[in-house]
Formats: structure tokens, C-alpha cells, sequence
């Protein structure tokens, strides 16, 4: 079934790579207008995994484009509630609506138990992972609720916003902190008939998993480790053979959360998972 968000216009934050730029070309595939930001930066925190730039973000802009939909774009940090309403404010008037709201972006790193974690390392992950996420959705939903159509909120939690890991406290305090955002704006924002619900990813093939510091993290035994070694115990965390999944994998969810399909479906915590909850 092709067009499954025909006409509608899409927000997404961290869409220069990854799984952002993914679910942009997903929806966009299926009918939707596209609003992407990203930060385009390094974040101090997450020094030791490779920083989106302005290029990708305009590689992103160039795929949606490539199927005839249109694309306006932002360098933003979600950190920053003035700039991302700026952005979404933007968007709107030139796109001329505003339907689905995909509060996507966010750092990962590890390493360190929660006592050990550093104050600066702490700020930045729930700054981002969960601040940002509330400020990008705070920003963006007046549109919705002006126009009156209701429409679809989707954001990205985890995995780990469901259950707990080990060296990563302070990502898994934020994931699970998005939980509870998705429920509390599920329940406020209901009788506008915007429907609110969460994806939880496994381990993903992006930059953000797969880098150095992951793989040492995985698989600390060794000296220089690459994506076979840590391959061998991330296919431990699952009850499909699998040690990862693919982006697309996610925009999939993301599709039918963001379509009419799901019209029904509000307060979900939608796992992708390979069945990792399950063990």
C-alpha cells in the first residue's frame, strides 16, 4: 500500500544521519513533506563517536527531494527550545501544516557506572535524551493542536528505556525518562486526537552503535575490537539471531505509528527488538 502519509508533513529531530535521516526518506516515501533538524555538531560528550555535519543534514534534504517531496531543514539543537520552535515555526509556514512529530534525536556513550559518571556526562545525556525531547515535542505541538486534524507523535526511546544495562545509567535514566513523556502527553493531549507513543530500539547499525568505544564496550577482552567480535555478544542480548538491526527497521515502525493505520493506537511503548525484552 503506497501513500501511506500522503499530504501530511512531518517533523524530525537528529535527521542528518542515522535513523532520523532514515525515517525522513521513509516517510517520505510514503506521501510525507519533511521538516528535518539536527544539530550538525559535536557534543562534548560523545567526543569519541563522529559528529553529524551540515553536509550530511543536506544529503538528508537531497534523498527527500529525490522523491518529490519537499524538505526544509535546520541546524538545531534541541537543547535550545527558542531555536527549535524558530525551526518547527518556520517549517509550518512554508510547508503549511504540521502532522507528525518525531522527537528522534539523541547521544549515546558508556563506559562507567553510575557513581562514576561524570556530572558534565550526566547533564548532556538528559539535556538531549530527555529535555530534548520534551522541548522539541512542546515546541512542535501547538500545530497540531490548532489545526484541529489531531495527528501522531512518535518518540525514540530504547530498549534500555525499558529495562536496565550495565556502564550506561545515565542513557538508560533518560530512555526511561521518555516513557514517561510519551504517557503523560498520550493522556494530556488525547481528546485533541493526537496520539502519542514510543519506539524502542535494539542496537541499531548506525554511527551511534557501531564505533570504537562500543565495540570496546562490548567486548572489553580485546585490544582492538570490530564489528564480527562485538557481533558475538550482542547476538546474546537477543532471541533472534541477530546482533543488530537496521535503520529501516525502526522508520517501519516509525511509518505505521506516524499513519493513519495506528489511528487507534496511543501509549504504545513499541519495541524493535529482535526480542531483547524477553530476555
Amino acid at each position: 500500500m503506497a501513500g501511506r502519509v500522503e499530504g501530511k508533513v512531518a517533523f524530525i529531530t537528529g535527521a542528518a544521519r542515522g535513523q532520523g535521516r532514515s525515517h525522513a526518506v521513509r516517510l517520505a516515501e510514503e506521501g510525507a513533506d519533511i521538516i528535518a533538524i539536527d544539530v550538525c555538531k559535536r557534543i562534548s560528550s560523545n567526543e569519541d563517536i563522529p559528529a553529524p555535519t551540515p553536509d550530511d543534514l543536506a544529503e538528508t534534504a537531497d534523498l527527500v527531494k529525490n522523491l518529490n517531496r519537499r524538505v526544509v531543514t535546520a541546524e538545531v539543537d534541541v537543547r535550545d527550545y527558542a531555536a527549535v520552535k524558530a525551526a518547527v515555526d518556520s517549517g509550518v509556514e512554508q510547508l503549511g501544516r504540521l502532522d507528525v512529530i518525531v522527537a528522534n534525536a539523541g547521544i549515546g556513550n558508556g563506559g562507567q557506572t553510575l557513581d562514576h559518571t561524570s556530572e558534565a556526562d550526566w547533564n548532556d545525556m538528559i539535556d538531549i535524551n530527555l529535555s530534548g525531547v520534551w522541548k522539541s515535542v512542546k515546541a512542535a505541538v501547538p500545530h497540531l493542536i490548532s489545526d484541529g486534524r489531531g495527528g501522531s507523535i512518535i518518540l525514540t526511546s530504547s530498549v534500555g528505556g525499558l529495562k536496565a544495562y550495565p556502564h550506561t545509567g545515565h542513557y538508560i535514566a533518560a530512555k526511561h525518562g521518555v516513557v514517561g513523556l510519551m504517557r503523560t502527553f498520550a493522556v494530556e493531549l488525547g481528546h485533541h486526537s493526537i496520539r502519542v507513543n514510543s519506539v524502542h530500539p535494539t542496537n541499531v547499525n548506525t554511527p551511534l552503535f557501531m564505533n570504537e568505544g562500543t565495540m570496546k564496550l562490548f567486548r572489553p577482552d580485546l585490544e582492538n575490537p570490530g564489528p564480527d567480535d562485538m557481533a558475538v555478544v550482542a547476538q546474546m542480548m537477543h532471541v533472534l539471531p541477530i546482533g543488530w538491526v537496521e535503520p529501516v527497521d525502526i522508520s517501519n515502525a516509525v511509518l505505521f505509528l506516524a499513519s493513519d493505520e495506528s489511528r487507534y493506537v496511543t501509549g504504545l511503548p513499541m519495541t524493535v527488538d529482535g526480542g531483547s525484552m524477553l530476555k
